[in-house]
Order: structure tokens, then sequence, then C-alpha cells
């Protein structure tokens, strides 16, 4: 397996090491002790899995009490999955990094708690999975508006596809007014 800090070195891209061979393949998408030694040590207590149409945003999503961690990966399909730093002492606050993940490159992308999570359907269908280090509290559940300017998220939009959004996402707030983390 190979771990990549990403520009907010907090933020690590995980490929799996992929065995393959005329039966088709095998992988490990979590080994506690594997995993650590790479520098991802997390105790998941939550598996969640979604599916969607392509041009969907999901997020960007984070819980003000109780903040996960979530090591996201697309079973069938591509996302671009986006983490944006909340943290308010942090010297990256307010930046984002993104990756390409697919059932394809099989990339995991690891966004630790403090940040808000969110990604955009590419392929005209995909399923993602992610484990998360604390449970889901709808309660203590924000969300920071996918299109903040002032974070400038450069989503890879399809031509002519218009994203589709929850109108809890299409409500979020914007960076300046968002509950953070200190």
């Amino acid at each position: 397996m190979n771990v990549a800090r990403l520009a907010i070195p907090e933020v690590l891209l995980v490929t799996p090491a992929v065995h393959s061979d005329a039966r088709g393949y095998f992988m490990e998408i979590w080994h506690a002790e594997r995993y650590a030694a790479a520098g991802l040590d997390a105790a998941f207590v939550q598996d969640n899995q979604s599916g969607s149409s392509q041009g969907v945003v999901r997020g960007l999503h984070y819980q003000i009490e109780h903040p996960q961690g979530k090591l996201v990966r697309a079973v069938s399909g591509e996302i671009f999955d986006v983490a944006v730093d909340l943290r308010r002492r942090s010297t990256t606050y307010g930046q984002w990094v993104g990756a390409r993940l697919s059932a394809e490159n099989r990339h995991q992308m690891y966004v630790p708690p403090g940040f808000a999570h969110g990604f955009l359907v590419l392929s005209v269908r995909a399923e993602v999975a992610y484990k998360c280090t604390d449970f889901y509290f709808p309660e203590h559940e924000r969300t920071l508006l996918w299109n903040d300017p002032e974070v400038g998220i450069d989503w890879p939009l399809p031509t002519g596809i218009v994203p589709t959004l929850s109108d809890k996402d299409r409500s979020g707030r914007f960076l300046r007014e968002a509950e953070a983390y200190p």
C-alpha cells in the first residue's frame, strides 16, 4: 500500500495493494495495523454507503461536536472527493484538497476530524463507501456551502451538467459564517 499526503498534509490519499490474477483481484480496504504503520491510525465505528447519479454533489458536511474522520472510496464509478480544513488555528484553515476516487483506481481518501467533506459524482452512477471514526449525530451536523467563492473549490463539473443538490446542501453556510473548530 502507498499513502501520500496531499497539499493539506493531514488528508491522506491511500493506494491499496491490489493482487490480481486470472480470477480478478483482491485488496484489503482496511487493516488497522498496516494502515497505522503507514500513518493512518484511526478507530472506525460506523460504515456508510451511498449511491448517486452523475452531477450529484453531496456535502460539504461536518459535525461540530463528535467530529468524524472518514476513509472514503468509490466502490463503483468515479467521484471527485473534497476535504475543507475548518480548524481555525490551522495554517490551512479554509483551504481545500481534492482527489479523484474510482472503482478503477481503487484509491481511498482519509479526511480527518476537523474537516468538511463532500464529493461530486463524475460517472453516470457511483457507489461511495466510507468508514467513520465517530457516529452520526444529526443535531451536530453542519453544512459548508459547496460553491463558496472564498473556499474556491475547482469542481470538475462535466460540460453541460448542472449539479444536483439536496435542500440541505443548497442552503449550506459560507465559510465566514460557518461554525468551525478551534
